[in-house]
């Protein structure tokens, strides 16, 4: 597999990387922080109880892509005061992970966050995991004017604002249905596997993350992106000598 996939990524220049659950395993569990702000920020906006809040929250999400865009198409919500807000989270829990840094460092060509959260968040999350040198730019859901992965529109500004040519790009994600925008784009998609969970509440975003796993838009599969990341270097280096 790893042969393979550096003959498959052997082009690349390109690489994208999404941030929360794929940066860091979903065990550190980062999401229930932020899945319980939103909670209570839709509980202080619309006046509802948390039962209804937490409805609203879960339809908005499958209905809109997030639930952000669910406020922002329904209510009208201004969505700046909601990002601060559901982000400012404590992310002390997530270890630093050195050998993920390196490994995304000994990429040939550009490194870049794109997520569907914020900057700030973005910086705190890498800072935290001690990796954020090792990017060379981040583009958050601000950048694409909040429209959200997996919107086609979305990849289309970032790529406006990044200046990446798909072509010559790879995207990693931990969710399945984020990567049929990037694979009909014509870069090269690797689903970073989360778990597949019991079936309840807390783990309803892991549950969708897997949603269109069985597509064709996902070239490569890995439960561990520092592991798939060194190998694929490691091939890339002995196809030179």
């Amino acid at each position: 597999m790893s042969q393979s996939a550096a003959e498959d990524l052997s082009h690349v220049e390109n690489w994208i990387f999404d941030l929360d659950n794929t940066l860091y395993p979903p065990v550190c569990n980062l999401f229930s922080q932020v899945d319980q702000r939103m909670t209570a920020f839709i509980t202080a906006l619309l006046d509802v109880d948390e039962v209804e809040a937490r409805r609203l929250q879960k339809t908005y999400y499958v209905d809109h892509g997030t639930t952000l865009s669910g406020l922002m198409a329904v209510h009208g919500m201004d969505p700046a005061e909601f990002l601060d807000y559901v982000h400012d989270i404590d992310v002390s829990a997530l270890p630093p992970d050195d050998a993920l840094g390196q490994a995304i460092a000994a990429l040939p060509g550009r490194k870049v966050i794109f997520t569907n959260g914020t900057v700030a968040h973005a910086e705190n999350v890498a800072g935290q995991l001690g990796i954020a040198h090792v990017f060379d730019g981040i583009y958050d859901i601000v950048s694409t004017g909040y429209e959200p992965k997996p919107r086609h529109v979305a990849y289309e500004r970032f790529l406006a604002a990044s200046g990446i040519a798909p072509r010559r790009a790879a995207m990693f994600e931990d969710m399945a249905r984020n990567l049929a925008v990037p694979h009909e784009m014509g870069m090269r998609t690797i689903w970073v596997r989360p778990p597949f969970p019991s079936v309840d509440e807390t783990a309803r975003h892991l549950l969708i993350a897997h949603e269109g796993s069985d597509g064709d838009h996902i070239h490569h599969v890995t439960e561990d992106l520092t592991g798939f990341l060194k190998a694929v270097q490691l091939a890339m280096s002995a196809a030179t000598k």
